[in-house]
């Protein structure tokens, strides 16, 4: 496969990764997703808000997330974020520490 091609599929499956968490699975918390995989839509926004500022693209942290959430990060919470449980806090704490670096306080 030549590399033009991979990029392309690489792409293709991100956009159906991000489809997927975005449209389809609404219903699964950005806190479920960090305590069992490491990572969550925030993580998501963030690496795409790393490889635009790579390619000397100026992007922050809130363009980045509405480009990947496709509204503001502000709406998104307010449609579907629910209040994480004690545990799924305590939980996110040890997976972020352990996936992203120094726990949030």
């Amino acid at each position: 496969m030549d590399q033009q091609t991979q990029l392309e599929i690489e792409a293709a499956a991100f956009r159906t990764l991000r489809d997927h968490l975005m449209t389809k699975r609404v219903d699964v918390q950005n806190i479920d997703l960090m305590n069992l995989a490491g990572f969550c839509r925030n993580c998501l926004s963030r690496w795409y808000q790393e490889a635009a500022n790579a390619r000397g693209i100026d992007m922050d942290k809130a363009q980045a997330r509405a480009a990947f959430y496709g509204m503001d990060y502000v709406e998104w919470r307010e449609k579907y974020q629910t209040e994480a449980s004690p545990q799924q806090q305590a939980d996110f704490k040890t997976a972020f520490a352990e996936n992203v670096g120094e726990a949030p306080k």
